[in-house]
């Protein structure tokens, strides 16, 4: 034992030098340094889901109020049912209440029966065009279409006209929010793994993530949003909220819905002849881009791959016009387009239709089919894409995406004594969906 005497102190102090302090060599080897592999393994693949609206030509405008209103026309003709009737097939036919929209004169053809009648008493009495005693009893949902009217020589010009006028919709912007906050201590210390160029502080990875997040949540939003009322009050509206219609409640509620039992309601030439059927009442364009969920885009591979070994080989200038009409070009699985009945379809599988985090978890939605082109405002004339993405903007001053930092002494903008960093992200936007009659929507 050895004594080492303080100075001054009045204390002994001692060292203590046996054998057990000592450290062997393959104790020392366990402090050696990890061999380590820096790069950030991306387990899932590319997780990004963001990009929908961006490929189907969705365009960005900036807006001033608190909600977005555009107008679409009225089809040029409609069709009138019937209601309660005497049900007569005596070439006559009396309607209990008057349909204001037909007037005395005006011909009309029963959409069921396709029997023709003039209207002889303004909008409740109706007789055979072609003098006949007999005709089909009218439906209470018979519709009748009004195919246009006929006049004696010298009478005077009708005295009514039919009214149309724009549909008029608006669409309340929504706020998206999103946070990411670190302490200042851990915004220091630096981890195994190489968060981008170079960065070995852990919470860039974090904060980037974050971001990408939101990205993601925005467009997800806009898609599956939902709107309570018009925007005009939200005092009593579910969150506090008007909400914002999103793409699939539009489509859902003013477009065409595909569905079916099966997974994958599209996986014969019938359903989609069915289908472009549908697409002609509307009046659509003759391109579209399809959006899918993998297994329902196989389906779609199987059964044009089908054709080529059945009785539809003698169709193949309608199903693979998109291939210069080379079957062997059609085969190959790797396609992206196929041609029928003069429609052009662009298929792509849908990632997030197919995330098991996201859509991929549900069986509800397994794709979306978006009109390549444009539509015209029947109140300015106008052109503009079917989908169009809006946001706050005045003055110079954007509301697209905000992205800004606050916090204690670390922070770029120093806002309160907590030692952290808050990183902040703000969005305010929202989706019109121009024309929703000619999207598709599929439902498994």
């Amino acid at each position: 034992m050895a004594t080492v005497t303080g100075p001054g102190v009045g204390t002994s102090p001692t060292i203590t030098t046996s054998p057990d302090k000592y450290t062997t060599v393959g104790t020392l080897l366990e402090y050696n340094k990890e061999d380590n592999r820096d790069e950030l393994i991306k387990t899932y693949g590319d997780q990004g889901i963001t990009g929908f609206l961006k490929m189907t030509g969705s365009v960005k405008k900036g807006g001033t109020a608190d909600h977005v209103q555009y107008w679409e026309e009225q089809r040029r003709h409609q069709t009138v049912v019937c209601g309660a009737n005497d049900g007569a097939t005596g070439g006559t036919v009396n309607l209990t209440a008057v349909l204001s929209e037909i007037k005395a004169q005006d011909v009309v053809m029963n959409a069921e029966s396709g029997e023709i009648f003039i209207c002889t008493t303004d909008g409740d009495v109706f007789s055979r065009l072609d003098g006949s005693t007999s005709n089909v009893a009218w439906g209470a949902t018979d519709k009748l279409i009004i195919l246009g009217n006929m006049y004696d020589q010298g009478t005077d010009q009708p005295s009514h006209f039919v009214k149309t006028a724009p549909t008029l919709r608006k669409n309340p912007y929504m706020i998206v929010k999103d946070i990411y906050k670190v302490n200042g201590s851990q915004a220091t210390n630096i981890g195994w793994v190489d968060c981008g160029g170079g960065e070995y502080r852990w919470f860039y990875h974090g904060e980037r993530e974050t971001d990408l997040r939101f990205e993601d949540k925005r467009e997800m939003m806009m898609l599956f949003g939902q709107k309570s009322d018009d925007g005009d009050t939200i005092a009593s509206e579910p969150g506090g909220v008007a909400g914002s219609e999103g793409y699939f409640s539009a489509v859902e509620d003013r477009g065409i819905v595909v569905s079916a039992a099966s997974a994958n309601p599209i996986d014969s030439i019938a359903e989609i002849d069915s289908l472009i059927l549908e697409l002609d009442k509307q009046g659509a364009p003759s391109e579209y881009a399809m959006y899918l969920q993998r297994a329902q885009e196989l389906k779609i591979d199987d059964m044009l791959a089908s054709g080529l070994s059945t009785s539809l080989q003698t169709g193949l200038p309608g199903q693979f016009g998109a291939f210069n009409n080379d079957k062997d070009l059609a085969v190959n699985l790797g396609f992206k387009s196929f041609t029928r009945g003069g429609y052009t379809f662009h298929k792509h599988s849908w990632k997030l239709l197919n995330d098991p985090t996201l859509l991929g978890a549900s069986s509800k939605f397994i794709g979306a089919m978006v009109p390549m082109t444009q539509v015209v405002d029947p109140v300015s004339g106008a052109r503009a894409y079917s989908l169009e993405m809006n946001y706050k903007e005045a003055g110079g001053q954007s509301r697209e995406k905000i992205h800004w930092v606050t916090g204690g002494p670390m922070a770029s903008n120093v806002t309160g004594t907590e030692d952290n960093i808050q990183f902040n992200y703000l969005s305010e936007i929202c989706l019109v969906t121009r024309a929703a009659n000619q999207h598709v929507v599929i439902k498994g």
